[in-house]
């Protein structure tokens, strides 16, 4: 039986270019590269270039790019590390409340240790930010705002651009973004969005997990989670993973060349898997009914009133793979917090999936997605009061 793999959100599949790249250098380059012989020094070098060749891809300064083990340590370290540096108290932080578990749980855990005054920010029926409600949160001890650019399980897409401007409204107060599903799919400027912290994640756009990257506005100093030797300047102690860092800049160069011609095939696929799931009426479509508020790759689904777990299972018997919410929160029984915020009853909440699109899908694809669908939705019939 064939498998169809839509998960790419949770994780996407290595180009065999990056899978050979990383290869090669573990066998090659396996000193640390903070050693000062000449092994050291040749896969210093790789990271150099390797980070050159980010900070071309992403438009930011040499410095500005700090490289970490992924998009949770990441955010972690924006947020945490920000606040290490912000002598003031009290502080007050404003976040969305559907960011990644990354960022909200980092937020609680603050809340709780009473290190700062939390805002959730209220979201519409598409989960986006009024930007004007993040103007009005502002308050003499805020001293950073977080909101991601697109939503891991609907896809929707921020309005950073215009969230940044009012930031810069005030010098005292930092923008971060999580950027990890936004990479090589939708357009960013990062010189000129007025973002002071930018996540991402080598993973999402087809380079090995273990390893990410956080841009940091030149100035911008951060208090370093772990101490130790003080690589990435100080900010981010740990021996650098070389391989890694070099297939993850790779696998940018390839994601950001391919960019626009991927959106355009995306967006296609999107249309046709919304004009069958129209017709099949079990199914109802979560998030931003504008194209133009939507992320090119993501599509999510629910059938309300059904255990999520059951439809996952279902469609992976005829080889489909699908997640739920977040992949980090997928094994929780519990409505999806990113749809309750948005306003959804806890049926439809609670029986939600998330379908992701990688450069290997095709219509045909899509055409076969949808057929199980309909079956799924046929066989879930009887089903629907049952609570199984």
């Amino acid at each position: 039986m064939n498998t169809y793999y839509f998960d790419h959100c949770a994780s996407s599949p290595m180009p065999q270019m990056v899978i050979d790249t990383m290869t090669e250098l573990m066998k090659l380059h396996y000193a640390n590269p903070s050693s000062l012989h000449k092994a050291g020094t040749d896969a210093m070098k790789l990271v150099d270039r390797a980070r050159a060749s980010v900070a071309e891809r992403m438009g930011a300064k040499l410095r500005e790019v700090l490289f970490t083990s992924g998009g949770t340590e990441s955010n972690n370290l924006a947020i945490k590390g920000l606040l290490g540096q912000t002598g003031r108290s009290p502080k007050h932080i404003i976040v969305s409340p559907v960011e990644h578990p990354s960022v909200h749980e980092c937020a609680r855990q603050l809340e709780a240790e009473g290190a700062v005054e939390l805002t959730v920010l209220p979201v519409d029926s598409a989960g986006r930010v009024d930007p004007g409600d993040v103007a009005a949160a502002i308050r003499k001890e805020t001293v950073l705002v977080s909101v991601m650019h697109v939503n891991n399980e609907t896809g929707t897409v921020q309005p950073i651009e215009e969230i940044g401007r009012i930031v810069r409204k005030h010098a005292r107060i930092r923008f971060h973004v999580d950027g990890v599903q936004a990479i090589g799919k939708v357009p960013f400027d990062w010189k000129g969005s007025g973002v002071d912290f930018y996540s991402g994640s080598a993973h999402k756009f087809g380079g090995p997990k273990g390893v990410g990257l956080l841009l940091v506005k030149e100035g911008i100093e951060l208090s370093p989670l772990l101490s130790g030797g003080g690589q990435e300047n100080g900010m981010r102690s740990g021996t650098l993973n070389v391989p890694a860092i070099v297939a993850m800049s790779q696998a940018l160069r390839l994601s950001m060349e391919r960019r626009e011609a991927r959106r355009a095939t995306m967006y296609e696929l999107r249309r046709r898997l919304l004009a069958i799931v129209a017709e099949i009426p079990a199914w109802v479509v979560n998030g931003a009914a504008d194209e133009r508020d939507t992320a090119p790759h993501v599509v999510n689904l629910s059938y309300p009133g059904m255990r999520p777990e059951v439809i996952i299972h279902m469609l992976e018997r005829e080889g489909v793979y699908v997640s739920t919410q977040s992949a980090c929160s997928s094994k929780s029984l519990k409505p999806s917090r990113v749809l309750l915020a948005m306003g959804y009853d806890a049926d439809r909440s609670s029986g939600s999936i998330r379908i992701s699109f990688g450069d290997e899908h095709s219509i045909r694809d899509i055409e076969h997605l949808g057929e199980k669908l309909r079956s799924v939705a046929a066989d879930l019939k009887p089903l629907e009061r049952t609570g199984k």
